[in-house]
């Protein structure tokens, strides 16, 4: 028994859900310094990821060597290129041509060890013949310049209360599951707080990225006009944010429907519900500046839900 109102929808969708995630541009945060590094960071409509210059985080101790101790007398190439993230929408290439996404290192210092204080990343999506893409060569030795990472939205899990098939008249209340929320999962079953709001953490880096849904936009496939449910953090230990203690109509979780027909004429019998997550992506680099927000992405899911002609509870 829940008798904690849960805070409400984090990811969507469930066994049966579709999910479709519809390419979207890419929302990048500015470039930041954060340990002995510069990172440049997007988020889209299929997830989220950063790609960092330099390497290791520093924690103090003997000064680290500095880009040109660390090269040993070899050339640095400021430049790399990585695979377009997936959810970018782009033109067809030209023909002998192909999409590469090319971060350069731009206004840096050998003669520092994190790049100097002008040092940042450029991004750019460029095609490229193979004789353009031998201008960014990636000699082994240069991969300890880069740290690049990515995490892809969790597949979605819808929960329904007060049972999986709602009951015409009766309130339907929707809300999430923890795993289904986070890129970070836990092989016990159970989250400490910092995993709770993390997406992604390496501890050899100073950056942490977390994506989290913010909104939650519900088409019920009845006919009726779609609503916003507002999101949050649902506790581990109340996770369907539903008390079942009260009465339906007495709970606190405004995300809800109350279906006035069966879904016994629909195809299958049963209704198409529309999903729309909105997943904002923040990062993290000291308790000094907290999280920040990235960027926002919309991801859609669609659910088929068997909605039943009967005036009670159970079953």
């Amino acid at each position: 028994m829940h008798n904690r109102v849960g805070r409400t929808l984090l990811a969507l969708g469930a066994v049966l859900a579709l999910l479709t995630a519809v390419p979207a541009s890419t929302a990048s945060a500015d470039t930041i310094q954060t340990g002995n590094k510069v990172c440049s960071m997007y988020v889209n409509s299929v997830g989220f990821g950063a790609y960092c210059s330099s390497g290791m985080a520093y924690t103090g101790g003997e000064p680290p060597p500095t880009w040109r101790e660390r090269l040993r007398g070899r050339p640095f190439v400021p430049c790399r290129d990585f695979e377009i993230p997936k959810g970018i929408r782009l033109p067809q290439a030209p023909d002998g041509k192909t999409w590469v996404m090319r971060i350069t290192i731009a206004d840096y210092t050998l003669d520092s060890y994190n790049g100097g204080p002008e040092a940042h990343l450029e991004r750019a999506y460029v095609a490229v013949n193979d004789q353009e893409r031998a201008q960014c060569p990636f000699p082994d030795y240069m991969s300890q310049f880069w740290w690049p990472f990515k995490s892809t939205y969790p597949a979605p899990a819808l929960q329904i209360m007060p049972t999986y098939t709602p009951r015409v008249n009766i309130p339907a209340y929707f809300t999430l599951t923890p795993d289904s929320s986070m890129a970070v999962k836990s092989d016990t079953g159970t989250y400490t707080p910092e995993e709770m709001t993390s997406g992604y953490f390496d501890q050899t880096h100073n950056l942490t990225m977390r994506g989290m849904v913010v909104e939650l936009t519900i088409d019920p496939g009845d006919g009726t006009p779609p609503f916003k449910c507002p999101a949050g953090v649902t506790p581990v230990d109340d996770p369907d944010g539903y008390d079942q203690s009260k009465d339906p109509n007495d709970q606190v979780n405004p995300c809800k429907h109350i279906y006035k027909k069966s879904s016994a004429s629909q195809p299958d019998g049963m209704y198409t519900v529309k999903l729309t997550i909105t997943w904002e992506v923040s990062y993290w680099i000291g308790r000094a500046t907290g999280w920040q927000p990235i960027g926002k992405a919309n991801v859609t899911a669609v659910q088929r839900l068997p909605v039943q002609e009967v005036q009670a509870i159970g079953g």
